[in-house]
């Protein structure tokens, strides 16, 4: 039995049937989850139109054909139709063609193998699972302690991306992914945007460079980005829907929408965890405790599972997916009375899941990053050498965009010489990313990956310059 049907609830349900096994799955909201509704797609869809006009106009030639900016009513079209407007028909759909049964209420574990299931009619009944339950319940977003926040009408990530129409004067408090990408998209549609940041700086755990050229390029776009400033209280005017905000450095700022987005936490209340994780939430914290199978090791019995976000792992929906693909062959083969751990499915705490697992901020720049940054590597213990190189001086990034801008930093492990992590910024980092992921998962040599040959003029060619800016 699986709670949740976002990704990874999704894949893991597909993957256990095609097993062998019954699959029933919980689900109090829409089908696909936050990343098909109100996170990933829609904040792509929002970002594209963009950054697709950013990308005419760096090239001479084709600049001179783009004469207006993007048109909002348009895109919030397009948005919609990727994200059915929370119309889940279609992956229900699919979910019941992959052999799973959607069991539509709010789950409750109550007991051993047992969930309590309350539908939105109130009516309730008790599933038993025979071999596991699965949670894959997903996070929520984390709404700081300022003062007037709850009756102010904020935005969170999910009103962020469903938004009907461009706000005028948009406030964002966060410096994250989800602060930046959505600063970048509601600016390019035409709101006047201030980013208020806590810190000194966006991304703060990210190489510094991926934040600096965000920064950059938010102001770029006109937007205002404000660092070590705190917002001590919010207000909304009940006649003229203003929302008054007053910062710690004696401000006030005034505007239509804020936008609240400082971090997210496993979604997990309400799901009766403290009467079967002995010790839970204390033990907890800010995640179950699981191994390498996604089992929950402080659970007698072996019976409760945890993947995505809920694991407490990295908040990526590409992490959920892998998740749920080892943890499906898992319980499939100890459904079959055989051992489950150690196979070639279920490496995650000796890589991908731990160390590689690339991370993409659809800004403009584009930014992306793998692995362990400098410092984290530094932390854990590794005797490090880093390699850096301006992409602007690739000969394909010119020709991809005029006044192309980016930066590329390798970390390696010096006694190994293999790639710890890498981090990118400019067009195409998003997908140029790849090669440093199979580079770390396959703890590719230096000087076999020398022989990696990339073609010429193309912007991936500042893997050749990255290996000469490391002394090959």
């Amino acid at each position: 039995m699986v709670i949740g049907a976002g990704p990874g609830g999704e894949v893991l349900a597909d993957r256990a049937v095609r097993g062998g096994l019954s699959v029933a799955v919980v689900e109090d909201g829409a089908v696909g989850g936050a990343c098909s509704h109100t996170a990933c797609v829609p904040s792509k869809a929002l970002l594209r139109p963009g950054a697709a006009l950013a990308s005419a106009r760096a090239v001479d030639g084709a600049r001179q054909s783009v004469t207006g900016p993007p048109d909002p009513a348009a895109v919030l079209a397009r948005r919609d139709r990727f994200t059915g407007r929370g119309d889940d028909a279609g992956q229900a759909s699919w979910l019941a063609a992959a052999g799973a049964a959607l069991v539509r209420g709010r789950g409750r574990i109550d007991g051993e193998r047992r969930v309590h299931v309350t539908a939105a009619d109130g009516t309730t009944r008790v599933l038993r699972a025979r071999q596991a339950v699965v949670l894959a319940t997903g996070s929520e977003p984390v709404l700081p302690d300022i003062d007037g926040l709850d009756g102010a009408g904020a935005w969170t990530s999910e009103r962020a991306t469903t938004a009907d129409a461009v706000p005028g004067r948009l406030v964002v408090i966060g410096g994250g992914v989800v602060a930046c990408e959505a600063a970048t998209a509601w600016r390019s549609l035409g709101a006047e945007v201030t980013v208020l940041v806590r810190g000194r700086s966006l991304l703060s755990d990210w190489e510094p460079c991926a934040g600096e050229e965000v920064a950059r390029g938010l102001t770029g776009l006109g937007a205002a980005v404000r660092f070590g400033v705190t917002a001590l209280s919010v207000a909304r005017d009940a006649d003229t829907g203003e929302v008054s905000v007053e910062t710690d450095d004696g401000g006030v700022l005034r505007c239509d929408e804020l936008l609240v987005a400082v971090g997210r936490r496993p979604r997990t209340a309400g799901l009766g965890l403290e009467d079967v994780v002995p010790g839970y939430p204390a033990s907890a914290a800010d995640r179950l405790p699981v191994d390498d199978t996604g089992r929950v090791t402080s659970v007698p019995g072996g019976w409760l599972y945890a993947i995505g976000d809920v694991s407490g792992r990295a908040q990526l929906t590409h992490l959920a997916k892998y998740q749920a693909r080892a943890c499906a062959a898992a319980l499939v083969e100890r459904a079959a009375g055989r051992p489950a751990e150690g196979g070639p499915r279920q490496p995650w705490s000796a890589g991908a899941a731990r160390t590689a697992a690339a991370r993409a901020v659809f800004t403009l720049p584009e930014v992306a990053s793998v692995g362990l940054t400098e410092r984290a590597a530094l932390g854990a213990g590794f005797t490090v050498r880093t390699a850096e190189y301006r992409t602007d001086d690739v000969a394909g990034a010119a020709l991809h965009a005029d006044g192309y801008r980016g930066h590329a930093k390798l970390v390696v492990d010096a006694d190994r010489r293999v790639v710890l992590g890498c981090t990118l910024t400019g067009p195409m980092a998003t997908e140029l990313i790849h090669t440093a992921t199979v580079a770390i998962v396959g703890e590719v040599p230096l000087d076999r990956l020398w022989h990696a040959v990339p073609a010429f003029p193309t912007v991936g060619e500042v893997w050749l310059r990255l290996l000469e800016a490391y002394g090959l």
